[in-house]
């Protein structure tokens, strides 16, 4: 005898990301937007600690999201998709505040930058400017893992918990790569390996320079 009760609708709530992200990739669209919905909080806060002002991390987050709709297919399982997304939120963070300090740096060519009088040292200001350029290159010429536990270590001050948590890197793999960014970061910049990397200009250089990486 047929079972004649109606089937129940599929409740895509109560399904796991890994049958969410397959059932995205054939085309449900329903899945794919429950993905977003679920995972648009922690996008948030993410960004909210890595770029501290909420404005920009709002942009982030949204733009995160948008990459994860464009580059699901990408994505192939090696990972956990959490893990996946974290760092697609991570390096989306990088790039709206390179923007940011991109679109600072045109305005500060617009006006007069009066912090050279105050400071009475142009030649230490020049200086400055230097070395966060030349920290920028050599960020960027780093591994990008490396490079980004660099930024969020002794740019934004993260704890290696921290870093493990928004990277999916295991602690003891994000110390190794922090240990080895600066090493490479000293030896471009012709640093003594005794000396800390933020010797080289202040926190915001290094700042700057992790954002350009």
């Amino acid at each position: 005898m047929r079972n004649l009760r109606p089937s129940r609708p599929l409740d895509y709530g109560r399904l796991s990301d890994p049958i969410l992200v397959r059932r995205a990739k054939d085309g449900d669209r329903r899945a794919l937007d429950v993905l977003c919905t679920r995972h648009a909080a922690r996008a948030e806060r993410i960004a909210l600690h890595v770029l501290g002002n909420p404005e920009d991390a709002a942009d982030a987050a949204q733009e995160a999201l948008v990459k994860l709709v464009r580059r699901l297919h990408s994505y192939r399982g090696e990972s956990q998709f959490t893990t996946w997304f974290h760092r697609l939120v991570v390096n989306t963070c990088k790039d709206v505040a390179q923007a940011r300090w991109q679109s600072e740096r045109r305005l500060e060519h617009l006006v007069t930058d009066e912090r050279e009088a105050d400071d009475g040292d142009p030649v230490r200001a020049l200086v400055t400017g230097e070395t966060r350029r030349e920290l920028g290159r050599c960020l960027a010429e780093l591994p990008p893992a490396q490079a980004t536990v660099v930024a969020l270590k002794d740019a934004l001050d993260f704890g290696f918990d921290e870093i493990s948590t928004v990277t999916g890197l295991p602690v003891g793999t994000a110390k190794c790569y922090a240990h080895r960014g600066r090493n490479g970061l000293r030896e471009q910049l012709g640093v003594g390996s005794t000396e800390p990397t933020r010797s080289v200009g202040d926190g915001s250089a290094v700042a700057e320079a992790g954002t350009a990486a």
